[in-house]
């Protein structure tokens, strides 16, 4: 069965998008996943098409209305055979091992609110589960959906062109990646590190390692921390990793 993401949209022209160029596009146009965006609109029921109405107790803001959202789920997915997903900062974070879940389904059913949020009754009688790709507020959920979709795309057998590429990637180890060169050898007077150059694969991937950890406990302390004690190297181990030589 393909893999397919179906999006609630009230601004479907946004999609396919960027999902529509690169790795995502050439995939969407072969056939090695769908995507499948429906106006939440077409659910309405009046000739206005009115999808929300003023937040319960007062308040600023519109919110989307709880039986017009529930009518166009069910539309597409009333035995919720698969994830339904709705983009939410309030959400649990985005991680790479979701994404890898969620890529290895049949694909999600992602809502895309607006306004000021999404009737509570809907998120809980049709079983949504709420995912933030950061903390911080977009106008609505497409563009966060769209991150999403393509997270989790590049995970598909047949995407990517080495099986390899997702393996060594940030996240995939609980680690951030290692710094990446290529040619030229030397830029503005700024050598490939020598370790790279050595033709020895197994110091080339100490090296990998032991940069992916450094960069990992510097900027993302909290994956640090979570990282297993066993796998934590050594205080002193970490001094001995090759160093660009201006490095200083």
């Amino acid at each position: 069965m393909t893999w397919r993401a179906t999006v609630l949209t009230l601004f479907p022209e946004m999609f396919p998008g960027p999902l529509g160029v690169s790795l995502a596009g050439r995939a969407l146009a072969s056939g090695l996943w769908g995507l499948e965006a429906r106006d939440i609109r077409d659910s309405a029921t009046d000739r206005h098409r009115s999808v929300d109405d003023t937040p319960a107790g007062g308040g600023p803001g519109m919110v989307l209305r709880a039986d017009v959202l529930a009518a166009a789920i069910d539309a597409v997915d009333a035995a919720a055979d698969r994830p339904r997903l709705v983009m939410s900062p309030r959400g649990r974070p985005l991680t790479q091992s979701r994404v890898a879940e969620l890529a290895a389904g049949p694909g999600p059913l992602i809502v895309c609110g607006r306004f000021e949020g999404i009737d509570q009754r809907v998120i809980d009688a049709r079983g949504l589960e709420e995912v933030s790709i950061g903390d911080y507020v977009l106008s609505g959920g497409e563009i966060a959906a769209m991150a999403l979709i393509d997270a989790c795309v590049r995970l598909l057998p047949g995407v990517m062109g080495k099986l390899e590429s997702s393996t060594d990637e940030s996240f995939s180890a609980g680690l951030l990646e290692y710094p990446q060169y290529t040619r030229p050898q030397t830029f503005e007077g700024r050598p490939i590190p020598e370790v790279l150059l050595s033709g020895d694969h197994g110091k080339v991937a100490a090296w990998r390692l032991g940069e992916a950890e450094a960069l990992t406990e510097a900027r993302r302390p909290d994956l640090w921390a979570a990282r297993p004690a066993q796998t934590i190297r050594a205080k002193g181990e970490s001094q001995k990793t090759p160093k660009n030589k201006t490095d200083g």
